[in-house]
C-alpha cells in the first residue's frame, strides 16, 4: 500500500496545505479519503481526475468533503471521451443530499448519482475495495463520523477521522502500521469532550493501540503543530510526525 497525503489541514485550508484528503493505492487501484477544502486542486498533482476508483467520506463537514461539488462538475460535465462511469462513494447517511444542497444548482435531483454511486456508511462494516479491506467505526465527534482502517497483504493503515476520545478508535487502530490521526486541540488549551484530540490524547491513543508509527493530521491553521508534535512525543513510544501536504507512506 501506498498513502499520499492530498491535503492535511484542519477545519480550513492553511497557506501551505488543503484540508484532509488521503490517496491510497494497491496493485493500481486508487482509494480517496476524503475531499475538504481545497483538496481537488492538489489531488491532480497525484492522481489523474479519472483514476480514482472509489471514494471514502469520514463525514460531512466541509473541510472533509466540500470538494466533492467540484469534482461532481469535473466528471459530470466532461466532454471528451464520454463521462466516466460512476464511482463509488461511501459516506454517512444523508451523503448525496448534502452534496446536492452544497451544490445548489444541479441540472436535477438525479445528476449526482449519475457520476457518484452512493453508498452509505455504516459503523462496524467490513468493505472489500479493490485489493483493500476496509473496516468502519463510528467514532466521536458532533455528527456521524466513520475511522477506517485499511488493510493490504497483511499491512495495515488507521484513520481517524474527526474524533474526540473513544474505545473504538483504539480498537479500530490495535497494532497498526501506520495511525493517521487527528490532533485539533492543543492539551490544556481546548477542552470539548466528543469534538477533537489534542497531541497527548493521540499520543495516548496510539500508545494503548499498539500502532507502530503515529502520523498527526487535521492540525487547524491556528493551532501550534509543534506543541502537539511534542505532546504526542510524551505519551507514545514509537515514531511520531506531522503530516504534510505530499508527503508518501509506503507500507
Amino acid at each position: 500500500m501506498k498513502l499520499t497525503v492530498v491535503g492535511c489541514s484542519g477545519s480550513f485550508p492553511s497557506a501551505e496545505s488543503a484540508c484532509s484528503s488521503y490517496l491510497i493505492e494497491a496493485e493500481g487501484y486508487r482509494l480517496l479519503l476524503d475531499l475538504g477544502n481545497g483538496a481537488l486542486g492538489e489531488l491532480q498533482k497525484y492522481c489523474g481526475l479519472y483514476d480514482v476508483d472509489a471514494i471514502v467520506l469520514s463525514h460531512l463537514h466541509p473541510d472533509h468533503c466540500i470538494d466533492m461539488c467540484g469534482y461532481f462538475v469535473a466528471r459530470y460535465y466532461r466532454h471528451e471521451g464520454g463521462r466516466p462511469e460512476p464511482v463509488p462513494v461511501y459516506g454517512p447517511s444523508g451523503t448525496e443530499q448534502r452534496l446536492v444542497t452544497a451544490y445548489d444548482d444541479t441540472p436535477d435531483e438525479s445528476s449526482m448519482r449519475e457520476v457518484f454511486d452512493f453508498h452509505t456508511l455504516k459503523a462496524d462494516t467490513t468493505l472489500a475495495l479493490g485489493p483493500l479491506t476496509l473496516r468502519s467505526a463510528r467514532v466521536a465527534h458532533p455528527v456521524e463520523t466513520y475511522g477506517f482502517r485499511i488493510e493490504h497483504d497483511g499491512r495495515s493503515l488507521c484513520y481517524s477521522g474527526d474524533t474526540g476520545s473513544c474505545g473504538a478508535l483504539t480498537e479500530l487502530a490495535a497494532d497498526t502500521d501506520l495511525f493517521l490521526c487527528e490532533a485539533s486541540f492543543i492539551h490544556g488549551k481546548e477542552d470539548a469532550p466528543g469534538v477533537h484530540l489534542n497531541g497527548l490524547q493521540a499520543g495516548e491513543c496510539a500508545q494503548r493501540a499498539g500502532a507502530q508509527r503515529l502520523v498527526l493530521t487535521h492540525i487547524p491553521p491556528w493551532t501550534d503543530a509543534q506543541v502537539n508534535l511534542r505532546d504526542a512525543k510524551s505519551a507514545f513510544e514509537g515514531p511520531v510526525e506531522l503530516a504534510r501536504p505530499g508527503a508518501v507512506y509506503e507500507l
